[in-house]
C-alpha cells in the first residue's frame, strides 16, 4: 500500500484546515462570489485548484524546492501576488473599472476565462501555497514508494475538499449577490469585495521565507 490510512487522514485534515481558514484564496471566491453570483465564483474556485495541481507538479520535480530556496524569486513571486491583489482591491474600493468593481461594472467583460486566469494568478503568487506543496507536502511522501501514484492520492484529496470548501464560501457570499447590483447597495458591495481582496493582499506581502 504507497500510503498508510493514518498519513492519507493527516493530510486530508491538514489541507481542509488550510482551506477552510480565510486567506487569499478564500477571500479572491468570495468576492467573485458577492459580486458576480455563485456560478462565476465556480471559475474562480477552478483557477486556484488549477494552480495547485501545478504546484504538485512543480513539488514533484524538485522545481518548487528552487524556487523556495531562492531569495530573488521568492521574494518576486511573493511581491508580484501582492501587487495585483492590492490592485484590484483598491480599484474596486475606489470604483474603479475591475473584475470586482459591481457599481461600474460590464458584466459582459467580466468574463469567466478572465476570472479564471485572475484565480490562478493569485494562487500561484501565493508563497503560502508555494510553502505547503514544496515544503510541507514532501513529509507525507514515501521515498521508498511508488512516488507518482503517492502524489495522485494526495492531489484528489486536496482538491476535492477544497473544490467543494471554496464552493461552499462562494455561495455563501453570493447569497447577498442580488442586493449587490442594486444602485443603493453598489458602492458597500464594491468596498466589501475590495476590502477582502485587499486583505489578501496584505496577507500575501506578510509571508516570510522560512529558512
Amino acid at each position: 500500500m504507497p500510503i498508510t490510512f493514518e498519513h492519507w487522514l493527516l493530510f486530508t485534515l491538514t489541507e481542509a484546515a488550510l482551506s477552510l481558514s480565510p486567506g487569499p484564496a478564500v477571500m479572491l471566491v468570495a468576492a467573485y462570489g458577492l459580486s458576480n453570483g455563485w456560478r462565476h465564483s465556480i471559475w474562480a474556485t477552478l483557477g486556484i485548484l488549477a494552480a495547485n495541481a501545478f504546484y504538485f507538479a512543480v513539488s514533484a520535480t524538485g522545481v518548487g524546492s528552487l524556487i523556495l530556496a531562492s531569495y530573488e524569486l521568492f521574494s518576486i513571486v511573493k511581491w508580484a501576488g501582492a501587487a495585483y491583489l492590492v490592485y484590484l482591491g483598491l480599484a474596486a474600493i475606489f470604483g474603479k473599472p475591475s473584475p470586482l468593481t459591481v457599481s461600474r461594472l460590464d458584466k459582459q467583460a467580466t468574463s469567466r476565462l478572465h476570472t479564471f486566469r485572475s484565480a490562478v494568478t493569485l494562487q500561484l503568487a501565493n508563497p503560502k501555497t508555494l510553502l505547503f506543496f514544496v515544503a510541507i507536502l514532501p513529509q507525507f511522501i514515501d521515498p521508498h514508494g511508488p512516488v507518482g501514484l503517492q502524489m495522485a492520492i494526495f492531489a484528489a484529496s486536496s482538491i476535492i475538499p477544497e473544490f467543494l470548501i471554496l464552493l461552499g464560501y462562494g455561495m455563501l457570499a453570493s447569497r447577498a449577490a442580488h442586493l449587490a447590483t442594486q444602485p443603493r447597495f453598489a458602492r458597500i458591495t464594491d468596498r466589501i469585495a475590495g476590502g477582502l481582496v485587499l486583505t489578501a493582499g496584505i496577507l500575501v506581502a506578510s509571508v516570510k521565507k522560512q529558512v
